[in-house]
């Protein structure tokens, strides 16, 4: 009798349970179209005030020792990518965007973002390159500047944190751990436990 009742129990639990985890879902759901369904009828708003990302002369301009063929090209590309507009809009997404620039301007900040994405895998392929031909610090400066727009990519911050170990500068990787734990990104949590794990 005793196992009928606590079966009936446990029945009782899960199945409140499930109707908790059902209505938190249909919430969300409908949070989520009421939320979209007002973004379209936001009026195009100024897009003066984004945190637009400007390469620095000394990336865009670098001599390194031993340039080869395929880091020219690469910085020909990051050349060509410094006029173009660049806006890092990590972890928006485009009701997001709708809601707080209109409409009118999704199509304009997806480029933006794409230039953004464009850029921090350009950064992260130089710096490889750049490290496997010797320039150590320019690689390091390079991997600065990626983390410094709220890059995402996690192989910029694991590279950085071994360069710095090899350079005995280690107490640099809290101020990695720092900015990893800022991102807008579903990697964030990941990044930061690879960086404090000591993994690259």
């Amino acid at each position: 009798m005793n196992f009928i009742i606590i079966s009936i129990i446990f029945a009782a639990i899960i199945s409140l349970k499930l109707r908790r985890e059902n209505s938190q879902e249909a919430r969300a759901e409908r949070n989520y179209w009421e939320r979209e369904a007002k973004s379209n009828f936001i009026r195009k708003k100024s897009l003066d005030a984004l945190d637009y990302i400007t390469i620095p002369d000394t990336l865009l301009y670098m001599s390194p020792d031993n340039m080869t063929e395929a880091l020219r090209y690469d910085l020909n590309d990051l050349k060509s990518l410094s006029e173009c507009k660049i806006v890092n809009l990590t972890g928006l997404s485009n009701t997001d965007l709708k809601l707080q620039y209109g409409t009118a301007n999704i199509t304009i900040l997806s480029e933006y973002d794409f230039h953004y994405t464009n850029l921090v895998t350009l950064l992260q392929r130089i710096a490889e390159k750049l490290s496997e031909s010797g320039n150590d610090a320019l690689a390091v400066q390079t991997l600065e500047f990626a983390v410094a727009t709220g890059s995402d990519v996690g192989k910029s911050y694991y590279m950085l944190a071994g360069l710095y170990t090899k350079y005995h500068t280690p107490e640099k990787i809290d101020g990695l751990i720092q900015r990893a734990g800022q991102l807008h990104s579903l990697s964030r949590d990941t990044i930061v436990r690879n960086l404090q794990a000591g993994g690259q």
